[in-house]
């Protein structure tokens, strides 16, 4: 068995593809009457995959409380790629390489499920040296547990191996490799898994932002304007506290005046923030998420009060490859509230 960090680490070729643990010829499933657990010895066959993906929904919540996590390789590495070109961050640096985390896990029935930690300056709290190594404890934990449930393990690296806000976007890597795993062992597209549904109305935008007062940012979409410049989202245009501000372009300037979507996202940094919106009659404004700031649980609660409060939501990437956008794409096709 090779060693946490194995040298011969390397991510995938192609990603959240089937499995190659899907050929394998049968589905055998063992079933502990005490617990009620579902524990997968095999993984399913690919003549059983069409039936399989065919469901309208699978029961994310109901896996994650059956599905028995056996852990046989954990293991995390350096992910350096360069950039086509050099990106601005924040207006003072220039990015011409990602530094990011990998992270690999294997299961005891040999699906393997892959994760990205976003690790970019001024955005994310930890450097790639501390990323790897918090990947490494947390990788350390799974090798060393016994076989327990996916929301226990999830509870367990969120709660106490990698709590808070400073390590979302190491938890993220870590939760999504989880579920990959999960989902290759079950050979369900993760779209279906924890939605069920997929959108045909995904799209892809380019935005421009800073931060301004309200009267510089209608000064911006006026200017814009003028230039022929046709605008269609203005993300995050006033300091991330100027909630007065941010309901004035709103109400007042971006939708009536030039019909102009308005976003919130450094404004929206936990789900009490979301919560705000709804309560401030905002239900208009976007919202803007991403999963190296809320991590996949986190995420996916934001999803889901989305989804009952009428809430529009996109979700974008921090310079990641496309082990985290690959997610992040499956995780907005589901739910239907992704704008």
């Amino acid at each position: 068995m090779a060693p946490v960090g194995s040298a011969n680490f390397s991510p995938p070729t192609s990603l959240y593809l089937v499995s190659p643990c899907v050929q394998r010829q049968r589905l055998l499933i063992s079933k502990n009457m005490h617990r009620g657990q579902h524990i997968v010895k095999f993984c399913v066959s690919s003549n059983l995959m069409a039936t399989t993906t065919e469901r309208r929904g699978f029961g994310f919540k109901n896996l994650t409380e059956t599905f028995l996590v056996d852990v046989h390789r954990a293991e995390g590495g350096p992910l350096n790629v360069g950039l086509n070109a050099p990106l601005c961050i924040n207006g003072s640096s220039n990015l011409d390489k990602v530094e990011n985390v990998a992270v690999r896990i294997e299961l005891s029935n040999g699906c393997v499920g892959w994760g990205e930690v976003a690790v970019l300056p001024n955005l994310v709290t930890v450097d790639q040296e501390e990323a790897l190594e918090t990947v490494l404890e947390a990788c350390q934990f799974l090798k060393e547990s016994p076989p327990m449930t996916l929301n226990l393990v999830l509870d367990e690296i969120g709660g106490n191996i990698l709590p808070g806000p400073q390590f979302a976007s190491v938890r993220a890597g870590v939760e999504t490799a989880l579920i990959d795993a999960v989902a290759n062992s079950i050979a369900v597209p993760l779209w279906r898994l924890l939605f069920g549904g997929v959108s045909n109305s995904l799209f892809t935008a380019i935005t421009v932002k800073d931060t301004y007062t309200s009267e510089e940012a209608f000064q911006v979409l006026a200017k814009s304007t003028e230039m022929g410049v046709t605008t269609i989202l203005l993300e995050q245009p006033v300091h991330r506290d100027d909630w007065e501000g941010l309901r004035d372009i709103n109400n007042v300037i971006a939708r009536d005046v030039y019909g102009v979507n308005v976003i919130a996202d450094e404004s929206c940094r936990s789900l009490i923030d979301v919560q705000k919106i709804v309560k401030e009659n905002h239900t208009d404004v976007i919202i803007n998420i991403k999963l190296a700031k809320f991590g996949v649980l986190g995420t996916l609660e934001i999803v889901e009060f989305a989804r009952k409060s009428g809430l529009n939501l996109m979700i974008d990437s921090m310079v990641e490859t496309r082990l985290a956008t690959g997610f992040a794409g499956h995780l907005a096709a589901g739910p239907g509230c992704f704008k």
